[in-house]
């Protein structure tokens, strides 16, 4: 029936009116009577709430909470006293159900829904909100965040607050929601474009600040991004690559495996995971793209899957070599590595022997690939020949094979000639087809030969095109080029093409350097030589310098010629040179200048690799038609052209040619000499004219000495006539020769002396060709002339010296080395700007004038100063400590000028350090350089740390003990400083010391501090200075620069943890209490405080750490970091305590401050554990100091009474963690707590019978409560096995040891609170309704031991209950908890004596137990054999009037209540004919309560009688009043239905009496329309409106009572019209 009500309701039915009904009448009256029924009940409400999701979304979930909570906000059942006792427990059985636990589940989840919707503005349907946890729910509240730059903004909002209410860890859920983003989002993403979860990540990624969970972030984005990546992500992940963090090797080698897809996507291909024949097809597809990229995308690919390059490299150069891209091949091949171009070489000449091995096909398209690769293969093999160079077994093997190659390609481009590789190593096939080339070249060269005069133009038309395919040929046919080479060389020039033949033996030299070339050089010189001297017309190319070129050859020549040539060569080449010579002077530029370094490529080699000086002479330029016929005409002389077959080792040079021979040439020789020369005196070329006498004398010398080696024989050979001519010839030429030598050695040695470079050993050798006093002589003169030309003077005498030391002249010598040495220092210090000349030439002693000007000098030497001191025999120590002053003086006062200088000087101090410790140790007495350094040190800036660190190295290094510095000190100080940049600007301190010091302030003092002021300061000082740089990050360096200047270190302690605490733990503390707890600021705390703790632990004076410890703690905000900081404060007191000996004052003190340290830990840890559990109230606060009586006062607290009554109720502080935490704070037994409340309200000491009802309403006792919450904190095991030795045992191990059935009774009632029926039943060994019969039993037995009856549970069960309540009533009947007792038992027993009830009932009235005999009489309403009982009316009209008449106008809100009940009494009441209504309603009436009055007369059971009384009523009374009264007081619970029964009637009234005016222009005008059209009578209703008001609201009412009746009126009608049709219609 139940299920059937449920169903039958209208969805339209409103909130309104349903929850109250449910609220007040339904749900009571369902656990009242039929318990079971609560499982259909729960269960309809949590479908109707569900479905209000989808019906009701304007008040969703609000509605939907109002519905579902009702089941547990619900009126509680009306219990009888003792009855209720085990009532409530059949009541419980249903309370757990799994119906109800879904119900209460659903209104926890509908609460924290509304919160999630309201205060953190994420709106989820409450199936999805059922799905998810705390941690989810911060996902899906990031995934209502649509826009990613919103997010900051929405997680600092409502994110981050719902995370911290909730306990969880800010950073790592973060990471938990970007992974379960990817997770859900990135495996979906199909396109490119759908990366937006992308942003939200990385949105998500910036909020984070633990560089560890940022990183893990990143990867995983990175495992998870769409590839390619967007630009993004890209950025993202770059960013932190370049970071330095441990997890960067894991990004790179993600960003590798991310680069690999990439690529592949980019070419199709979305498989990473290739097996190695797919890797081999993949490298090949990518290759055959043919982009830009193809290769490096290949060789990734090759790397990823460790494929070998080469390997790589070789089928890209094929694929090219396939694409006629020749070039391409080779410079890829050009750009690799050796290694790997000889590996990738080898593989493209198989792969190109395999292919040219196939037989052609003798298509276009097959012989352009074939030509294409055998072209390709010879550009690979001489590319792979050069890097085999070194492997002469490979290099072998690959010439042969490149030779091949070129024979292959050679053929088949110039020859067309196309057959399998094979076929060209085959012999007579090459022989016969060298023989048609070398026939077809014959007959091209017969057609092209020249027959007129443009032969020369001829030839260089035809010469590129002819000789390329001429030596093509050669090539291919196997023919020596050499040979070729050698022919061609000598028809051009026969043909007088000068270049060509001087091209072609320039290859011939340069390509087959061996004797035959060499012949061909030497017979190729002679004949340029004998054209020159007989001036035959030749082509010589602009530029081109011939008498260079002919000395080039004669040198090749005579490098590679045979020995049978050797000695002509060498002739020639000597007499060549002198012709280039000459040739140099003949040639001029354009501007007039002698081209005489035009010719680099001809400088004698001595020359060019010494490092010597040369003389080069000025003079006349001469005449090249002149000149150059004249040397060739001689050189030809000297070495003829020989005419028939030579001889082995026969020569045809002058030299070396016999007697007879060389007559016919001397002459010629003598008067080409006598030409020559002349004209190289007319043009003042004498050192070139001395060279050519000298070499000319000596050739004539040489053939007349080689051809009388023995007289007797020469005579007989030659004749006595022949030999006097050949003599006379000679000492001729020989007197001429000396003349000339002696006459231009003057002339030449004034010249090498005036050059800018001497030439020292040209000078020396000139000298010998003077006598020896005209030479000395000659030098003193030019000394003279010299003045301060030191280095003029010092070649003078270094060539003069020389030439003493060989003439034996001592004194001499000693005066050239004098001067030597006097212009060496003169050329020496000019270079640093030191003038030499006061003490040039001058006595030793005045060389020691210069030291002040040398030491003075920036770039002076320390061994420079030491030479000079040696060579002038001055005092080294001196000197040196002179030195070294200056220097520091200098620097110093060159870096006071300013602020730019000081860079400069500072780049100078490494090189002064090294300058100064390099003298010290050559000074042999430091004693001196260490008292002036010290004077020198006290005067530097005191910031410029690089200046006074030399000076401290330099007294380090002088190793003197009579200073008073501690230099190994001073420069531990000076590093530290040096590593430290200030903080703070200079003190007054400072500015002071440098105005003393009449030092201007540098910049560096802004970032420096003063080192004199530290280090020769006092402590005062130091500590002023020290005390505003301290903080977190300059602790160490400080400390060490404490430490090392051996000051109390306790101060800087002090002051840094003062600093620290100051500057960055306080402002964090506010910060924390301002916001909620995070993570990140507890960390930083976290370590802050460690960081103080140091501190404040390495304070040697224990007392200071204390009081310091103390004060920073009482700055500390109350909460958890107050009580670590008391706690600390506590160990350092301990600490202080255990120090200090037992006879010592100072313990007294020590031991004073403990205690006060422990009361006010213990007091703030309190109220920490206060405001945490949000129970920091005044109440409480006062009792901080008792923290026993705290834990009581808290086991007290309401929201204990709350929780048991209503347990779907949420923000119920946690009074146990409090007590337990609170225990621990305050070193408290919490067990003994327990106990003692446990034995104050399971067990009280006070008898019950002081309030009647309370051994019968247990249920309704707030100790007992407290009792089930405080076992609540226990295990059920424990609590249970507990309670039912309580409920069976007679004594306890609690303070009170005897328990009563009143103690026994209250245990049991908790058991069956705390265990299910299982538990209970395990216990008792006994099914659980025996139980239940028990707790009945010793109930009563608990009222008995209350009344002081002695009975016991066995008598008590087994004595007739009737009798036994008989004899109780008869005993104990005065007595207002016997009377209860008794009305138990006989409702119990079911004992309904008429003549014993009537004694109840009046005795019930008699003590005024007005709403016991209320629930009584309900009780037995329903058996009617007590009706008869004659106090049974009396008893109701009492009850019902006994409130009314104890009430008064004004009404107080319990009054109002009483009077409601009241009126419920009569409603129920069986027996309502036989109470006096009337007086009842007269009651009412005095109240001001019309309605209700009008309700009791509507009960009246005599229908004539209450017509009349209502009419009269109804004819006094005002209607709106009623209506008000039914409105506020009658429009819920069980008076619901009667009060609608009431408004029809008064509606009614109105109606028939036609006084609408009495609610017109009300808010029950409204209601009276509604119930004129529900009961179609509005037609008076309309008269009066229309008459009276208006007629738009007529024409309103009829057109809303036509729609009501289905028949509505048209649209558009005037409402006179609709009045006419309304009306007509009556009628």
């Amino acid at each position: 029936m139940l299920e059937s009500l449920l169903n039958s309701m209208s969805a339209s039915v409103s909130l309104q009116k349903l929850c109250p009904w449910f609220k007040n009448d339904v749900i009571p009256f369902v656990r009242r009577t039929v318990p079971e029924g609560q499982i259909i009940l729960a269960k309809w409400l949590e479908q109707a709430a569900r479905n209000l999701e989808l019906t009701d979304k304007a008040n969703w979930p609000e509605n939907g909470l109002q519905l579902a909570e009702i089941f547990f906000t619900a009126e509680k059942t009306d219990e009888l006293g003792l009855a209720s006792s085990w009532h409530w427990i059949s009541l419980k059985d249903y309370q757990n159900t799994e119906e109800v636990c879904q119900l209460r589940t659903l209104v926890n989840n509908l609460r924290e829904l509304i919160t999630l919707h309201r205060k953190y503005n994420c709106k989820l349907a409450l199936s999805d909100f059922e799905k998810e946890n705390t941690t989810t729910i911060v996902f899906r509240m990031f995934d209502k965040v649509l826009a990613p730059e919103l997010i900051p903004s929405i997680l600092e909002k409502f994110i981050r607050v719902y995370m911290r209410e909730h306990d969880l860890q800010e950073e790592e859920l973060l990471l938990l929601y970007i992974e379960d983003l990817l997770n859900r989002c990135s495996s979906k993403s199909t396109s490119l474009f759908e990366t937006a979860w992308e942003a939200k990540a990385m949105a998500v990624i910036a909020c984070l600040s633990d560089t560890d969970l940022i990183f893990d972030a990143v990867l995983k984005i990175m495992y998870a991004a769409v590839v390619p990546w967007s630009a993004a992500v890209e950025q993202l992940v770059k960013q932190h690559l370049e970071m330095d963090h441990p997890k960067v090797k894991l990004l790179q080698e993600s960003y590798k495996l991310m680069e690999m897809k990439k690529l592949l996507r980019g070419y199709g291909i979305r498989e990473v995971n290739l097996l190695n024949k797919e890797i081999m097809r993949v490298v090949r597809y990518i290759l055959k793209q043919d982009v830009p990229s193809s290769l490096e995308d290949a060789l990734k690919v090759a790397q990823a899957f460790m494929l070998s390059d080469d390997e790589i490299y070789s089928l890209r150069i094929i694929d090219l070599i396939d694409r006629e891209q020749g070039e391409d091949c080779l410079l890829l091949l050009k750009s690799l590595p050796p290694a790997e171009a000889e590996k990738t070489a080898e593989r493209v000449i198989i792969w190109a022997r395999l292919a040219l091995q196939e037989e052609p096909d003798h298509s276009k398209e097959g012989k352009a690939w074939r030509m294409s690769v055998a072209k390709t293969s010879v550009d690979i093999l001489k590319i792979l020949c050069d890097i085999q160079k070194d492997n002469l077994q490979k290099k072998d093997e690959c010439e042969e094979m490149l030779k091949l190659f070129k024979e292959v390609a050679s053929l088949q481009e110039n020859f067309e000639v196309f057959l399998s590789f094979e076929d060209y190593s085959n012999s007579s096939l090459v022989a016969d087809l060298r023989e048609q080339h070398i026939k077809a070249h014959e007959v091209a060269q017969a057609k092209h030969k020249p027959g007129s005069t443009p032969e020369p133009i001829a030839a260089e038309v035809r010469s590129p095109s002819m000789e390329s395919k001429l030596h093509r040929q050669a090539l291919a046919l196997q023919m020596s080029k050499q040979e070729l080479e050698a022919e061609l060389t000598l028809r051009a020039l026969k043909d007088g093409n000068i270049k060509t033949a001087l091209k072609k033996c320039s290859d011939l030299f340069k390509y087959h350097c061996n004797a035959d070339t060499g012949k061909l050089l030497f017979l190729t010189c002679q004949k340029l030589c004998q054209m020159l001297a007989d001036n035959v017309p030749v082509t010589v190319p602009v530029g081109l310098n011939l008498p260079s070129m002919i000395h080039d050859l004669a040198s090749q020549a005579a490098t590679i010629c045979s020995p049978d040539f050797l000695l002509d060569a060498l002739e020639l080449c000597k007499h060549t040179l002198m012709a280039v010579e000459l040739s140099r002077q003949c040639q001029m530029d354009d501007c007039g200048i002698l081209m005489k370094a035009s010719f680099g490529t001809h400088k004698d080699p001595y020359e060019e690799w010494s490092y010597s000086d040369f003389f080069s002479e000025d003079g006349i330029v001469l005449e090249s038609q002149m000149v150059l016929p004249v040397i060739y005409e001689l050189i030809s002389s000297l070495v003829p052209l020989a005419e028939s077959k030579r001889y082995p080792l026969e020569s045809t040079s002058l030299p070396y040619c016999s007697l007879n021979e060389g007559d016919g040439l001397v002459l010629p020789v003598i008067n080409s000499i006598s030409a020559l020369l002349q004209n190289l005196q007319e043009s003042s070329q004498w050192e070139l004219a001395l060279r050519f006498v000298v070499g000319s004398f000596g050739t004539c010398l040489q053939h007349s000495v080689s051809n009388f080696m023995n007289a007797t024989l020469s005579e007989k050979l030659f004749g006595e006539t022949t030999l006097v001519k050949s003599r006379h010839v000679v000492m001729e030429l020989k007197e001429k020769a000396v003349i000339f030598i002696r006459e231009n050695a003057t002339t030449l040695l004034h010249k090498v002396f005036n050059c800018r470079l001497v030439d020292l050993d040209l000078a020396l050798g000139y000298c010998t060709l003077l006598p020896q006093k005209d030479v000395f002589e000659n030098l003193w003169k030019l000394i003279d002339k010299a003045w301060q030309n030191y280095d003029k003077i010092l070649a003078i005498s270094l060539v003069g010296s020389e030439l003493a030391s060989l003439y034996q002249e001592i004194e001499m010598g000693l005066k050239f080395r004098e001067l030597s040495t006097d212009a060496q220092w003169g050329i020496r210090l000019g270079k640093l700007g030191i003038s030499f000349q006061p003490v040039f030439r001058q006595h030793f002693l005045t060389k020691k004038d210069l030291i002040k000007a040398l030491v003075e000098n920036i770039d002076m030497d320390t061994s420079l100063i030491l030479e000079y001191c040696s060579t002038f025999q001055l005092d080294c120590d001196a000197v040196l400590q002179l030195f070294i002053e200056t220097l520091l003086h200098n620097t110093n006062a060159g870096q006071g000028q300013g602020d730019a200088s000081m860079d400069s000087a500072k780049r100078r101090h490494p090189k002064l350090l090294a300058k100064a410790l390099e003298m010290v140790p050559l000074l042999t007495s430091t004693k001196d350089l260490v008292i002036s350094l010290s004077g020198i040190l006290h005067k530097l800036d005191p910031y410029d740390y690089e200046m006074i660190e030399v000076v401290l190295k330099v007294i380090e290094r002088a190793d003197e003990k009579i200073t008073n510095i501690n230099i190994n000190q001073a420069l531990s100080i000076l590093k530290h400083l040096k590593s430290y940049r200030r903080i703070s600007p200079p003190v007054d301190l400072e500015y002071q010391y440098m105005l003393e010091h009449v030092i201007t302030l540098p910049s560096a003092a802004q970032t420096r501090l003063p080192f004199h002021l530290i280090f020769f300061g006092t402590a005062q000082n130091f500590w002023k200075i020290l005390s505003t740089e301290l903080s977190e990050e300059s602790f160490p360096t400080l400390l060490l620069i404490s430490k090392l200047m051996k000051f109390s270190l306790d101060t800087l302690y002090v002051s840094t943890a003062k600093h620290v605490f100051e500057k960055k733990l306080k402002p964090k503390l506010l910060k924390l209490t301002q916001a909620k707890s995070s993570t990140l600021i507890n960390k930083e705390i976290t370590k802050i405080t460690q960081t103080i703790e140091s501190c404040l632990l390495s304070i040697v004076n224990p007392e200071w750490a204390v009081a310091i410890a103390i004060s920073l703690a009482q700055d500390i905000p109350e909460g958890s970091f107050k009580i670590s900081a008391l706690k600390f404060c506590l160990y350092l007191a301990e600490r202080w305590l255990q120090n200090i000996p037992s006879q010592d004052e100072k313990r007294e003190k020590a031991e004073a401050l403990l205690k006060k340290l422990h009361i006010q830990y213990r007091r703030s840890g309190t109220e920490a554990v206060l405001i945490a559990h949000k129970l920091n109230t005044e109440e409480y606060l006062r009792v901080i100091g008792k923290p026993a009586h705290l834990i009581v006062s808290l086991y007290e607290h309401p929201s204990i009474n709350q929780r048991i009554q209503n347990s779907s109720g949420t923000d119920y502080p946690d009074i146990h963690a409090a007590a337990k935490e609170i225990a621990e704070v305050n070193e408290i037994n919490l067990e003994k707590v327990w106990d003692m409340l446990l034995e104050k309200w399971l067990c009280p000491s006070t008898k019950p019978g002081e309030k009647p009802s309370e051994l019968f309403e247990l249920q309704e006792d707030e100790a007992l409560r407290r009792v089930q919450y405080l076992l609540l904190s226990r295990p059920i095991d424990y609590s249970s096995r507990m309670l039912f030795v309580f409920a069976t045992s007679t004594t306890t191990t609690l303070g009170m040891h005897q328990l009563t059935f009143a103690h026994r009774t209250r245990a049991l009632q908790c058991l069956f609170y705390l265990a299910d029926k299982e538990t209970i039943e395990s216990l008792f060994k006994k099914p659980i309704e025996e139980v239940k019969s028990y707790l009945r039993c010793i109930t009563f037995l608990a009222s008995f031991e209350t009344l002081n009856i002695p009975i016991t549970y066995e008598l008590f069960c087994s004595s007739p209950k009737e009798g036994m309540i008989k004899g109780l009533w008869k005993n104990h009947s005065h007595e207002s908890m016997a009377v209860r007792l008794v009305t138990e038992l006989c409702l119990e027993y079911k004992i309904y004596d008429l003549q014993l009830w009537n004694g109840l009932l009046q005795k019930l009235l008699g003590f005024n137990m007005i709403p016991y005999l209320r629930k009584v009489l309900k009780a037995i309403s329903s058996i009617h054999s007590l009706w008869q009982v004659p106090y049974f009316s009396k008893a109701w009209q009492r009850v019902i009037q006994i409130p009314l008449l104890s009430a008064s106008c004004p009404l107080s809100p319990d009054q109002l209540s009483d009077c409601s009940e009241s009126l419920i009494a009569v409603l129920e009441c069986p027996v309502s004919g036989d109470l006096d209504l009337i007086g009842v309603a007269r009651q009412y009436i005095q109240l001001e309560l019309p309605a209700f009055a009008l309700a009791c007369l509507m009960l009246m059971p005599h229908s004539e009688k209450r017509h009349q009384q209502i009419k009269n009523f109804l004819g006094s009374c005002d209607p709106q009043v009623i209506l008000k009264q039914l409105e506020e007081h009658m429009n819920t619970g069980q008076l619901a239905g009667f009060s609608h029964q009431i408004r029809s009637l008064i509606l009614n009234n109105i109606i028939n009496k036609k006084e609408f005016g009495i609610l017109a222009k009300t808010k029950y005008f409204q209601m009276l329309k509604m119930h004129a059209m529900n009961t179609n009578n509005i037609t008076e209703l309309v008269n009066y409106l229309a008459n009276d008001l208006s007629l738009d609201e007529a024409s309103v009412l009829i057109t809303e009572y036509s729609k009501h009746c289905g028949k509505p009126v048209p649209p558009d009608t005037a409402p006179c019209e609709i009045l006419k049709m309304f009306l007509s219609g009556l009628s």
